[in-house]
């Protein structure tokens, strides 16, 4: 009896543990490569969802175009739960929202409504991964992914290699993800800095350059190029540019006067000191990198290497305070001075706290900006063509 008792025990087990009761197969899912929120009359939410077409990149006969490997189904609603749960009846699967690469925000919904209560779905649910870019869209952010990728096979992940190269490469737009913004919402500063996408002069191409500026969760202003390059700086983000700045000497009648300076490496250090109730800001920045072009300036000896470091450091210094004065104006503590004072005295952040916004305005910062030239390239420390003296 025992072998036949096991036999049976075998085969009872077998009987529960065989079968798939929670299998899903892949044709009930359509995976989402980027999301778009615009705010809509009636107070609704349009949520533009972009999803991966699988097909096959082959067209069915010789001549026969490839399909687009990117479909877009917009649906609306008062929450963005709401919104995402209508995508079935437009699309016929559901949305997996996993492989998500970013999520674009509309200008006009960015400043009316706290970001916060957007994107709150997206850090709840257990799908969306943490580490997805958000980015703020010029106009209606649904547009945006009616542009079609250049080398990318969806837009989503042309936007996503977009922000992440431009940040690292050019330190003309930021890189901020999901998880990332939660935490600077959260800090006693409550001002975080997304990357700011919009249209180029052709209108079908669009161009990452630029930050949106948030404070307690809405929109309130957009940085050019030149000052997000110095708000990356103040931030010690700025891992490879070009700095641009004017000739020294230049000559009459030259076409153009600038010469440029590839950064390849920089660090700065903001310190807070508090006395009372006056604030002072010491912001020190240190810059290492080689001759991009010249086209006027001659360094033919350590007093030309010197004149042409200290043309720079006063053209960055000059950056430097013009940012800071926009976010004084803007009441905008941007680069975390608040957050400083609060890890080092928690008990006089609660005292300043209070009147914080005042004190942006009051604030006095030392900026200090050394450069130093490792190297003038292959060629001498003269202008191409030119006769050296």
């Amino acid at each position: 009896m025992k072998p036949l008792t096991s036999t049976l025990i075998s085969l009872l087990i077998l009987t529960l543990t065989t079968g798939c009761w929670d299998n899903n197969e892949l044709d009930e899912y359509g995976y989402v490569q980027a999301v778009a929120i615009d705010r809509i009359k009636d107070h609704q939410i349009q949520l533009t969802t972009h999803f991966y077409n699988p097909s096959s990149k082959m067209g069915k006969g010789g001549g026969s175009k490839s399909p687009q490997k990117g479909i877009n189904i917009r649906t609306s609603g008062e929450t963005i739960f709401e919104a995402i749960r209508d995508i079935p009846m437009k699309f016929g699967r559901k949305a997996k929202w996993d492989h998500m690469r970013v999520i674009l925000l509309g200008e006009q919904l960015a400043k009316t409504q706290s970001i916060s209560e957007v994107l709150d779905y997206f850090s709840r649910d257990q799908e969306p991964r943490g580490t997805v870019l958000v980015l703020v869209a010029e106009g209606v952010a649904g547009d945006f992914l009616e542009v079609q990728p250049f080398i990318e096979q969806t837009i989503g992940q042309q936007f996503k290699k977009m922000v992440t190269s431009g940040a690292y490469y050019s330190a003309k737009a930021s890189r901020i993800p999901l998880y990332e913004l939660a935490i600077q919402l959260k800090s006693p500063s409550k001002t975080s800095a997304i990357p700011y996408i919009h249209k180029s002069s052709s209108k079908d191409e669009a161009v990452v350059s630029g930050v949106g500026l948030i404070k307690d969760g809405k929109l309130v202003d957009i940085l050019g190029v030149r000052d997000t390059e110095a708000f990356m700086m103040l931030l010690n983000n700025y891992n490879n540019g070009i700095l641009e700045f004017p000739c020294i000497d230049g000559t009459k009648g030259q076409v153009q006067n600038k010469e440029s300076f590839e950064v390849l490496s920089l660090n700065s250090k903001v310190t807070p000191k508090v006395n009372g109730n006056e604030v002072t800001v010491n912001v020190k920045i240190i810059i290492k990198g080689t001759i991009g072009e010249l086209r006027c300036s001659r360094l033919k000896s350590k007093k030309d290497v010197q004149r042409f470091e200290n043309n720079i450091s006063d053209q960055i210094e000059k950056e430097i305070q013009h940012v800071i004065l926009i976010f004084k104006r803007q009441k905008l503590d941007a680069i975390g001075i608040g957050n400083q004072i609060y890890r080092r005295n928690p008990k006089l952040w609660k005292r300043l706290e209070p009147i914080w916004d005042k004190q942006l305005t009051q604030n006095r910062f030392h900026v200090k900006v050394d450069v130093g030239v490792l190297s003038t390239g292959m060629n001498v420390g003269t202008p191409f063509g030119t006769k050296e003296k």
